[in-house]
Order: C-alpha cells, then sequence, then structure tokens
C-alpha cells in the first residue's frame, strides 16, 4: 500500500474555532470550552484514501496571533533591538519554521465575527510567503466558514465566495464544528487537492517535512475556540 505523509496548516484569527475543528475531525468529538492555543498544537490523522493508497495527516494548529502584522512591523527595523514580553520573540522567530514543508492549508474565520473574516486576506497573504510547493507555487488553501448554525451572522455567503475567488483559494465551504456539519467533508476536499498536485509534481524534490515537535513550545491558556 502506497503511503502518503501531508503536513496541513490550520490557521485564522483567536477563538474561530480551529482547535475545536481538529479535535471534531481527528476524535470525533466536540468540547463547549477548549482552551486557547498558544503557539502551536499538534494533531495526527490517519485516512485510507483507498484500497490501495494511504494518507498520514500531521495538523498543525497555529495560535490566532496576527504575527504577519508584527513581521511587517519588524521588516523595516532589522538594526533595532526589539522587546517583546517573555517567549513572544521565540514564537515569531518560530512562525516561518512551522510554515515549512507544509503542502495544504485551511483559513478559518467566524461568520458571526466580521473581523476575523477580513483577517482571513492577511492570513492567506503571509502563507503565501512563508510556504510553497517545490514547484514555487502556492500551497493548496481551503477557506472555512465556521459557526454557520449560529443565528447572528454577520458575513454573507457573496462575500465569501467573491473573496475565496479572488484570493486563490481551492474551494470554501461552510461549516459547523458543533453540529459537525462538513468537517470531514472539507477536510477530503483539501486532501483530494493535495492528491492531484503531488501527482503533478511527482519528479520534484519534497521540501523536508519540518521535524520540530511543536508540544515543547506550546503553552495552554484558558479561553474559548
Amino acid at each position: 500500500m502506497n503511503e502518503h505523509l501531508f503536513k496541513i496548516l490550520v490557521i485564522g484569527d483567536g477563538e474561530v474555532g480551529k482547535s475545536s475543528f481538529l479535535h471534531r475531525y481527528v476524535n470525533g468529538q466536540f468540547n463547549k470550552t477548549y482552551k486557547m492555543t498558544m503557539g502551536v498544537d499538534y494533531s495526527l490523522k490517519l485516512l485510507y484514501w483507498s484500497d490501495k493508497e494511504k494518507v498520514r495527516l500531521h495538523l498543525w494548529d497555529i495560535a490566532g496571533t496576527k504575527h504577519f502584522s508584527v513581521d511587517r512591523w519588524m521588516a523595516g527595523r532589522h538594526n533595532e533591538r526589539c522587546v517583546f514580553p517573555t517567549g513572544q520573540e521565540r514564537f515569531i522567530s518560530m512562525n516561518r519554521i512551522y510554515y515549512k514543508g507544509a503542502l495544504g492549508c485551511v483559513v478559518m474565520f467566524d461568520v458571526t465575527n466580521p473581523t476575523s473574516f477580513r483577517s482571513c486576506r492577511h492570513w492567506k497573504q503571509d502563507l503565501d510567503n512563508k510556504a510553497m510547493l517545490p514547484n514555487g507555487d502556492s500551497i493548496p488553501c481551503i477557506l472555512l466558514a465556521n459557526k454557520c448554525d449560529l443565528a447572528q451572522r454577520a458575513v454573507t455567503t457573496d462575500s465569501i465566495k467573491r473573496f475565496s475567488e479572488a484570493n486563490g483559494f481551492v474551494t470554501w465551504m461552510e461549516i459547523s464544528v458543533k453540529e459537525n456539519m462538513n468537517v470531514g467533508e472539507a477536510m477530503r476536499r483539501l486532501v483530494q487537492e493535495i492528491m492531484s498536485v503531488e501527482s503533478s509534481l511527482d519528479g520534484l524534490q519534497h521540501e523536508p517535512q519540518n521535524v520540530v515537535h511543536p508540544q515543547l513550545y506550546s503553552e495552554r491558556g484558558a479561553g474559548c475556540c
């Protein structure tokens, strides 16, 4: 049986449901109160894609810190000494390492929070700058609109569709982690795209998978996501 190993990132603002999404996808459970990710968390998922193919997913839950704005702020200050709260400088220096070797990505926002939707543009730009395929193309990325089960919706489907098409996403889906709506379907669509891209890149050297163990640098703080 052929085995594939795919590193997939899950990014977006804090409290949009990234950790709950992965917990639902990997463990089939929903936690009403889940602890906010600080740094990176790491999950594994094994898929039997077909009778001849097995897919092992390394799922990286990147904290919802808007580190892209900090990177931009630092870009013009190479000769200045930057002082950050304890540990934050280490996190900023590691974020590019966490993107290294990724072959796919989920960008997630909360449909009841328009700010988290607007932030997706920056997350996608940051991703395209830090993670790419061996041929230089952007890695496959899917846009997920979480919490669509809630009545207080603040982002229209038309806005999401236009944004997805304008920013190079493979596709977009409305999901509800709480109701287990489109969680598995979204990941199948992303893995399908990665499989297709991998097939087209046969013969090109894949970037080595990152061997950093994020749990060594990850802290948990109370919060809901």
